[in-house]
């Protein structure tokens, strides 16, 4: 299977040159000439290549075909993830990308235990990143996700008016996502709550911006396993695990 990789510029000839971290890779991975490799764009114009020459960490590449990534679900889901304990930030994010998430939007709710100060947070974010982007190579995505600053949930919740329909994941209970979901939204925004779930406070606020209460069911999830059952829920009901 051809490597993945994400290119910063559009692709406009029969030729291109791989520079920087992407050429790094390259060399990691022991790639030789006639080797086959794919490169998507900012647009995701997916261009299958093969590799013509390596040298100086830079790598020539030839384009063979261009079309556009096929591999994007047809909805635009947002996370709003209440920031959990330790590195469980980094698994949620990994794994929702895998899933097909488009912006993960960490936030800080009432209950979090975890409470990093700035300097930590804006480290944390570019971590964050880095491990959407090698996600987003490893399941051949045709965008890297984004994850943003870190907000209130205040900020969360008024962010999630942009959307269409919002999922506030509930402990308390609230519908099942296929009662909420009848139609096919283009954007999807879903709340999930740290290891202390959501104050009811929380949850009235949400629903004063449009936010459906829902339901994962009778057991309660850890921190880290409710976005992705979450997820994989809304990309089912929405076709898109087809």
């Amino acid at each position: 299977m051809a490597a993945w990789f994400f290119t910063e510029e559009e692709i406009r000839s029969e030729k291109y040159i791989i520079t920087g971290e992407n050429a790094k890779h390259i060399k990691v991975l022991r790639m030789k000439r006639g080797e086959a490799l794919t490169l998507v764009t900012p647009s995701g114009v997916q261009h299958d290549c093969e590799l013509v020459c390596f040298d100086n960490d830079t790598a020539e590449v030839e384009i063979k075909n261009s079309a556009p990534c096929r591999n994007e679900p047809d909805v635009f889901v947002t996370l709003y993830q209440a920031l959990p304990k330790g590195e469980k930030m980094d698994y949620i994010v990994q794994k929702c990308v895998e899933l097909g998430i488009s912006r993960i939007v960490p936030v800080i709710s009432a209950r979090c235990v975890s409470r990093p100060d700035k300097k930590s947070l804006e480290k944390k974010q570019k971590r964050w990143q880095k491990i959407a982007l090698q996600a987003a190579m490893q399941s051949r995505r045709g965008i890297i996700p984004e994850v943003s600053g870190c907000v209130s949930f205040e900020q969360a919740a008024k962010l999630s008016e942009d959307n269409e329909k919002n999922l506030f994941f509930y402990e308390l209970g609230g519908q099942p996502v296929k009662e909420i979901l009848t139609e096919k939204p283009k954007t999807i925004g879903m709340f999930i709550g740290s290891e202390g779930g959501f104050e009811e406070s929380e949850a009235e606020l949400a629903a004063s911006f449009g936010a459906n209460r829902a339901t994962l069911g009778r057991r309660i999830l850890r921190a880290e396993t409710a976005p992705l059952a979450a997820l994989s829920i809304i990309m089912y009901q929405t076709d898109n695990f087809s």
